[in-house]
């Protein structure tokens, strides 16, 4: 991480604790994008209960190379309650009471943390390819009345194409010596190129 990561608890008992298991998951975090710039951790009661305790809010913001990722999670009710998606809660709706500590929400909040991040690595991966350029030939013999020829490729291998392998339907453009750029794959008798495209 290029900045300290900034960790703010507020009214959390045992915040020294809190702090420091919010530091080992930053670092962990780190692990799945060594790419982090900046850390943000907000870590307070959503609201208070006089009664079982309170609900935690943790807010969770990451900055990355080209976005921000920002996680915003509290404990969350039973999954009835959910499902039935309720506007009031009543005491059987209440969250679990595993929900209601401070580190329980934590180490959800950073799992979401964790997901987000995994994704934004796939699609950073999936965008950034390496462009490979075609590899480039001429053609050293062509039949025309069988609609069929070789290309010689740079490393001087010969390599079979038919006239529906040729792009643009340029076929009879073609004479020995023409450049071209081509795919090439394995064919039953050899290689053979897939695509050819007279190079002008």
């Amino acid at each position: 991480m290029q900045v300290e990561p900034t960790i703010t608890c507020r009214r959390i008992q045992g915040a020294d604790a809190v702090e420091a298991d919010i530091r080992r998951r930053l670092d962990k975090l780190g692990t799945y994008c060594a790419s982090i710039m900046a850390a943000r951790v907000l870590v307070e009661p959503a609201q208070r209960h006089h009664r079982g305790g309170n609900r935690f809010h943790v807010r969770i913001d990451l900055t990355v190379p080209g976005e921000a990722i920002v996680v915003s999670h509290e404990a969350s009710l039973r999954p009835e309650a959910r499902a039935l998606q309720a506007s009031k809660t009543r005491k059987q709706d209440e969250i679990d009471r595993s929900h209601r500590y401070v580190a329980v929400t934590i180490r959800e909040a950073f799992a979401l943390a964790r997901r987000r991040l995994q994704d934004y690595v796939r699609h950073r991966r999936g965008t950034v390819k390496l462009h490979v350029p075609a590899p480039e030939g001429r053609v050293v013999r062509l039949f025309p009345l069988r609609a069929y020829g070789f290309l010689e490729a740079g490393d001087g291998h010969e390599v079979y194409f038919q006239r529906n392998s040729v792009l643009d339907d340029a076929f009879g453009d073609l004479r020995v010596g023409s450049r071209v750029v081509f795919a090439e794959e394995r064919g039953d008798k050899g290689p053979q190129a897939s695509t050819v495209r007279l190079v002008s």
